[in-house]
């Protein structure tokens, strides 16, 4: 494991974080102007600079389930990785403790909150996230996402997402992303649903890929060796 490929995640989620959950306080704090529209639209277009970024650093997954996603399907080193989620959760922790020094009162510094019965939020994640991992894994090389296309395909499906799931889940799809606002401004209920619902989906999608793809879209057996 490179920790330079760890200080890329770190960075990566931290400014996923910041610039999606700062455009919903900002949203919240300042009249309305982005909408929803507009935070969506952060959401999908930072994380398409970040793959531009940093994917041909780390992979830029800057999301746990998409880590495990890419171990579920034999393209990523399990000993790699603890430290990619380690370093995806800092980065969101970070930025979460920034947007409360500059917004502190803003009273979920964007925390994603289900609007609808605990089942159909966790459904809907599995099923966004599921989605969500099913095009990385058809965009990407090996564990990473990079390339010409990739980026401006990953980020449309996360604000395509934000933009219909957003009102009722919060369109979470990255442990890391809910876990940053969650733990800074204390508001935890309803956690475990963006915890678990993502590494769910990300599981799921591999099997998905496989038989849409065939074994060279995601191999069998134990996962690849770090590069």
């Amino acid at each position: 494991m490179k920790l330079n490929s760890c200080i890329a995640e770190s960075i990566g989620t931290f400014a996923l974080v910041f610039a999606g959950c700062g455009a919903i306080i900002v949203n919240d704090l300042f009249g309305g102007g982005l909408g929803h529209l507009g935070v969506s639209l952060v959401f999908g277009m930072i994380v398409t600079a970040m793959i531009y970024s940093v994917g041909n650093i780390s992979g830029c997954h800057i999301n746990p389930a998409v880590t495990i996603g890419f171990y579920f399907a034999g393209r990523f080193s399990g000993r790699s990785v603890l430290p990619y989620i380690g370093a995806q959760f800092s980065g969101a922790v970070l930025a979460a403790l920034l947007l409360k020094l500059l917004f502190p009162e803003h009273p979920t510094l964007g925390a994603t909150q289900p609007d609808t019965e605990v089942w159909r939020a966790f459904l809907l994640e599995v099923i966004i996230t599921f989605s969500l991992m099913f095009v990385i894994l058809n965009v990407s090389t090996g564990h990473q996402e990079k390339g010409i296309m990739a980026g401006a395909a990953i980020g449309g499906v996360v604000a395509l997402f934000a933009l219909f799931a957003g009102p009722v889940t919060g369109a979470s799809m990255n442990p890391a992303r809910s876990l940053g606002p969650a733990l800074v401004s204390f508001e935890l209920a309803g956690l475990w649903i963006y915890l678990l619902a993502p590494v769910l989906g990300a599981f799921l999608a591999h099997s998905a890929c496989r038989f849409v793809q065939g074994d060279q879209c995601c191999p069998a057996g134990a996962a690849v060796a770090e590069s």
